[in-house]
């Protein structure tokens, strides 16, 4: 079978000189690609295109640009927000096999990667030269995508977001050109920051085809723990302390008790159905343990107990498995359900005022909604299950993200921290921002790709 959606057949006749049997028009192929992790409908291409080089994804974008065919770039296909979604039908172009790791300099502490690469393969290649890739967004995602979301994560608190650690990308642009946004070196004042405009554009403005990556020395000493609290409001207090009296915690997430019953469940962690705090430690070992006894300290004047350490790799790598399974986790508290996902960031001192809120908020709706976060960094998500068939249910579960996103704008904050705006949060950005920053990235937009054919239907209307 193949896709219901047309394409010109001169396009799909010169897809096929140039990939053979790397073009798909099948119905599975094309309805794989039209499915991520959020709440929207199927949104499949006309075709998608696996490219091996980024000579193919040049001659795939001069086809589309020829033909006036919408073009999306996909990756690991893990959005939240709708990213991947061909909104407007079209080509998807899969970068997966685009997975060569193109250099590691280790003296100067880079890797320059294809955007194939996931963050777990490019972190097994460097584990015999004591480096490692910090940013840690949960899922396997692909260096390409991790850099057009400007994803982060759990180590985010510590080593900053792909904002902070991309060094340059090599892009094609809806018109055909491949650009190499920097040199190599850690810093530059050379001109415009194209570097940055790409990351976060999340392939509205060209295809990311390689990407050179900061990296990171292995820590002498790595110590990771978790810690249960009689409170919501306790265990987020704790956190604002701890990264008020500057401990340099690498990694600090908040996990409420409806997301533990979920982990106790699914990952067998056997942890007290209340609200935690994951820790990890990096630095020297008198460093570490230094941070240890403050945390510890903070913690327990703010009822925190029954501190779990996981010393060894072993079982740091089981505790922060549980703590990225908390998604597929929480789907098996509501078997059939769908997963209404949203996050937002506040300034820190703000953070306590915004968790509270919305926990209570969340009980007053009687949705099941875990609630986690990157909370030294300010930035938590609520996952809220509804019936996929049930129109009521994504309403009200809309209207809770639409007063969360209002509380977190409210206190100057920001309506996604990480996930990105996508197809689901076009609305807030111009809550967020106003109208002229919008207007100033639709003219960005109009004059890198006037034809609007570079996943068209992201971000803003366009």
């Amino acid at each position: 079978m193949t896709s219901s959606v047309l394409l010109p057949p001169d396009l799909l006749e010169g897809l096929r000189a140039l990939l053979g049997d790397r073009l798909s028009t099948s119905t599975a192929v094309c309805e794989h690609h039209g499915r991520d992790e959020s709440i929207f409908a199927a949104m499949p291409p006309g075709a998608v295109a696996f490219a091996r080089c980024a000579d193919e994804v040049v001659a795939v974008v001069n086809l589309c640009r020829e033909h006036r065919v919408p073009l999306v770039p996909y990756g690991a296909g893990s959005s939240l927000e709708g990213h991947t979604l061909a909104a407007q039908g079209g080509v998807t172009l899969n970068l997966q096999q685009m997975d060569q790791i193109v250099a590691i300099h280790d003296e100067d502490q880079t890797a320059t990667v294809q955007p194939g690469v996931t963050r777990k393969a490019l972190n097994a290649a460097l584990r015999d030269k004591g480096l490692f890739f910090p940013i840690d967004p949960g899922a396997d995602a692909t260096i390409g995508g991790m850099c057009a979301t400007r994803a982060s994560g759990t180590n985010a608190v510590r080593y900053g977001t792909m904002r902070e650690n991309v060094v340059n990308l090599t892009v094609v642009t809806a018109d055909g050109q491949r650009v190499k946004t920097a040199r190599r070196a850690r810093k530059s004042a050379a001109g415009y920051d194209l570097t940055r405009l790409f990351v976060g554009s999340e392939g509205t403005l060209g295809v990311v085809v390689e990407a050179t990556v900061k990296l990171h020395p292995l820590p002498e000493s790595i110590s990771a723990a978790v810690c249960a609290f009689h409170s919501i409001d306790a265990a987020v207090q704790a956190v604002v302390q701890t990264i008020q009296v500057g401990v340099p915690i690498a990694r600090c997430e908040f996990v409420d008790r409806v997301a533990i019953r979920a982990l106790n469940g699914y990952s067998k962690t056997g942890l007290p159905e209340q609200p935690h705090l994951f820790f990890e430690f990096h630095g020297s070992e008198a460093g570490v343990r230094e941070q240890i006894e403050l945390v510890q300290s903070i913690a327990g004047e703010l009822g925190g107990e029954q501190f779990q350490w996981a010393h060894t790799p072993e079982e740091r790598t089981r505790l922060w498995e549980a703590r990225h399974n908390v998604y597929f986790a929480a789907l098996q508290l509501r078997p059939g359900c769908r997963s209404v996902v949203t996050d937002v960031c506040v300034p820190i001192s703000r953070l306590a005022d915004c968790v509270n809120d919305t926990a209570a908020d969340l009980q007053q709706s009687g949705l099941i909604a875990p609630m986690v976060g990157h909370v030294g960094d300010g930035n938590f998500h609520v996952q809220m299950l509804v019936d996929g068939d049930s129109a009521h249910e994504i309403e009200q579960a809309e209207a809770l993200n639409a007063r969360l996103v209002a509380r977190a704008l409210a206190l100057d904050g920001t309506c996604t921290g990480e996930h990105g705006i996508g197809l689901h949060k076009q609305g807030f950005l111009l809550d967020e921002l106003g109208d002229a920053p919008v207007a100033l990235m639709r003219q960005i937009k109009h004059a890198l790709d006037p034809h609007n054919l570079m996943n068209p239907g992201k971000i803003f209307a366009f």
